[in-house]
């Protein structure tokens, strides 16, 4: 008895995977570029554009207070000596009567002249320093003001009395007192003060 060939294997059917569908992408639209910068004909662009013109340099003057004190001190010695020479001269040799104002009760010719300088000097150096801190043109202003006190401290002694020749005199005092308090004042603040620029 033959043996029973074997059971042919049964078909195997094909296994089908089930791919996920591909969803297309939208499309990125490319970056818009800007439109480029026009220059109007004859224009030249910031970029080179010449620099603006630079502002002018400011100057200012600057001063040397201790100095500036200690020739203002000297200056005002100098004035009363003045006075006092003044005096001695009309007064005790010339033998001309002064007229002399004593605000300050010294009873004293001499002593009067002397205070009177030495105060007329330091009021005109204060007036001086603070000219320089304040006023664009101190030495101008400087002028002008000591120059219009000395000729009203020359005449006012007219006011005074009406003896014309004393009444002289005295202006004549005044005046060299004044002028020696403008040009050693002038030459003090030539010396002590300097011009920075910034």
């Amino acid at each position: 008895m033959s043996a029973l060939p074997p059971d042919p294997p049964p078909d195997r059917q094909p296994v089908t995977r089930r791919m996920p569908p591909v969803v297309p992408e939208p499309a990125v639209p490319a970056a818009s570029a800007p439109p480029p910068a026009v220059t109007p004909a004859g224009a030249v662009p910031p970029a080179w554009a010449p620099p603006g013109p630079t502002p002018p340099p400011r100057s200012r003057v600057v001063l040397r207070a201790g100095p500036f004190w200690g020739g203002a001190f000297a200056t005002a010695l100098v004035a009363a000596l003045v006075g006092v020479v003044g005096v001695l001269v009309l007064q005790s040799i010339l033998d001309v009567d002064l007229v002399v104002k004593d605000p300050v009760g010294v009873e004293n010719d001499y002593l009067a002249y002397g205070l009177a300088g030495f105060v007329a000097a330091i009021a005109a150096a204060a007036l001086l320093h603070l000219l320089v801190v304040s006023t664009p043109r101190p030495r101008a202003f400087f002028g002008w003001i000591l120059a219009l006190g000395i000729v009203v401290a020359a005449l006012l002694p007219l006011t005074w009395t009406d003896d014309t020749t004393s009444a002289l005199c005295t202006g004549l005092v005044n005046l060299l007192i004044g002028v020696a308090i403008w040009s050693l004042l002038s030459g003090v603040l030539a010396r002590t003060t300097a011009v920075v620029t910034t």
